[in-house]
């Protein structure tokens, strides 16, 4: 037995007893740490000006590119900084779509320790290069090592989660993937508060709290993925029956094989699905701040001016309403992962899409309407509900991948469906900052210039819906024959839940495992960081509303 053999997936399978709803909190420790990928923001400013502290210094004109990369005597440009957020969420897809197949056999303990590596291995190498102020340490530390973190942890509870719920297949990924929206909530503040701390004469404070971070979420997703247990073959919630076969056509009591869905027409509907909901929402998330000020400017404080009639200090006023308003969103982020998904349990994933992809048509195209008629609040509403959707549809898609794919290869099945997730960061943002580039270049006052943007949305939206509407149940051809289950079964190490208790005397350790107390204290861990971050976005979206 070896050193690590703790990590094998044979030594996580639950016994009897075992509490399922131990599981979420596991997910969301690592989800709330990797979360933080969306709110680097914070740190591009401070960044900036790394050398200089109180201002940056600037590159010389003539510098090129390269000696940019490795300049010791200049300040970094935010756009350096920004490839970082880039090469996140690239990684990101690679990495799922690489590695799932190994995580369903090495299990979610595994998967989640390397994650745990990864991503804090990735801030330390990052803090180095801030340290030493070598841009390429952080795009290697953070943006490749760190983005395969990122991958390895968003995909690792995903099939453990279908199999411990398989009543609420839509609710269970829809609590974890809430984590990763809510992760920057937490994390944005705290390494404020760390960078104020850390702060000198000499130094911005940001090389340590990358450090600290680091320190901080290695013990939270360590924590997480030895918390992590996959149940045993056979076994089920107690007092709760399989449906009957044919009450709905689209959940499959079969598997493919996760190797075959690069030829399905069902897997590439829902990566274009995916893709567009996620290039239309991901744009707005991106430009939320900018579009509100540019579109209001002086009537969100109670004057008749456009964004560039406005003062000083008359800007800043409105920055900090548009901090609040993406505060606000972020919000509506994560409570939609979580309410789009447990809805989707009641009115099927294909439905779920549907009412993401019309409703979300209706109010792409309603909103230039709104902004010209200076309807703040209908504005802020429709923009919201988007971007519920977008989170709802993320943590509705592993539900609907396992409806129609099966549960044994759901993890990998998702890790290549990221890949959708990958070339929408890129479409999204590129998209409209162009168009809207664009339209000013050509002489579009700003107030209107996101008018054709929102009409382009509205568009990719509308083929959607046609892509959702072409899904229907996969073919027998494409799903595992008993034979090949049976050898991925055994490469899983899937064991029977009756060898399981006779191995473990009946018990082995289920007292504590179905301890209310332990339960308690798994969600209290996660759930006390998760209010703090509600709260401190919570006062920041307040200003909207004085």
């Amino acid at each position: 037995m070896g050193l690590f053999s703790f990590l094998d997936k044979e030594r996580t399978i639950a016994g009897a007893g075992f509490n399922r709803w131990l599981v979420p909190p596991a997910a969301l420790a690592i989800h709330l740490c990797i979360g933080m990928a969306y709110g680097f923001s914070v740190f591009w400013l401070p960044l900036s000006k790394a050398i200089g502290i109180t201002e940056s210094v600037a590159c010389a004109p003539e510098m090129g590119f390269m000696a940019e990369i490795f300049s010791t005597t200049c300040d970094w440009k935010i756009s350096m900084l920004g490839w970082i957020f880039t090469i996140f969420f690239l990684f990101l897809g690679l990495a799922a779509w690489l590695f799932g197949g190994w995580l369903e056999h090495a299990g979610p303990r595994k998967a989640g320790v390397v994650s745990a590596l990864c991503w804090c291995g990735g801030l330390v190498i990052s803090a180095f290069g801030i340290y030493s102020h070598q841009i390429w340490l952080m795009w290697l530390g953070s943006g490749v090592i760190g983005g395969i973190g990122l991958g390895l942890g968003y995909i690792s509870p995903v099939s453990t989660l279908i199999k411990w719920f398989p009543d609420r297949r839509g609710m269970a990924t829809g609590m974890a993937i809430m984590g990763f929206g809510g992760g920057a909530m937490i994390g944005a503040p705290l390494a404020d508060k760390l960078m104020k701390h850390f702060a000198t004469p000499t130094s911005v404070g940001v090389w340590e709290t990358f450090l600290a971070l680091a320190a901080i979420y290695f013990v939270f997703m360590i924590a997480g993925a030895l918390a992590y247990r996959v149940p045993a073959n056979g076994w089920k919630p107690e007092g709760w029956t399989p449906p009957a076969k044919s009450t709905n056509t689209m959940v499959t009591t079969r598997h493919v094989h996760a190797s075959r869905v690069w030829g399905i027409p069902q897997f590439w509907l829902i990566w274009g699905v995916l893709f567009l909901n996620v290039s239309a929402g991901i744009g707005i998330l991106g430009m939320a701040s900018p579009l509100l000020q540019e579109v209001f400017g002086g009537r969100l404080i109670g004057v008749d001016l456009g964004f560039n009639e406005l003062d000083a200090a008359q800007k800043s006023q409105i920055a900090a309403i548009a901090a609040g308003f993406t505060g606000l969103l972020s919000l509506f982020n994560i409570g939609g992962r979580f309410a789009w998904a447990s809805c989707s349990d009641f009115i099927g994933r294909k439905a779920t899409y549907f009412v993401f992809l019309i409703l979300g048509f209706f109010l792409y195209a309603a909103i230039p309407s709104m902004a010209h008629a200076g309807q703040l609040a209908l504005f802020v509403g429709f923009i919201c509900i988007i971007l519920s959707m977008y989170g709802g549809g993320f943590a509705t898609v592993p539900a609907y991948l396992a409806d129609l794919f099966g549960t044994q290869m759901v993890g990998a099945i998702h890790g290549r469906l990221l890949t959708a997730w990958a070339a929408a960061g890129v479409l999204g943002p590129v998209l409209i900052n162009y168009i809207r580039e664009y339209q000013i270049a050509h002489g579009v006052p700003k107030a209107q210039a996101y008018d054709v943007t929102m009409y382009v949305l509205a568009g990719l939206i509308v083929v959607g819906i046609v892509l959702n509407a072409m899904i229907r149940p996969l073919a027998d051809k494409h799903f595992m024959t008993d034979a090949e289950l049976a050898h991925e079964k055994k490469l899983a190490q899937e064991r029977d839940i009756s060898t399981v208790n006779a191995a473990r005397g009946g018990s082995g350790g289920s007292a504590v495992a179905s301890s209310p107390l332990v339960t308690a204290f798994a969600w209290l861990a996660v759930g006390i960081p998760l209010m703090f971050g509600v709260w401190v976005t919570l006062q920041k979206a307040s200003v909207l509303f004085k």
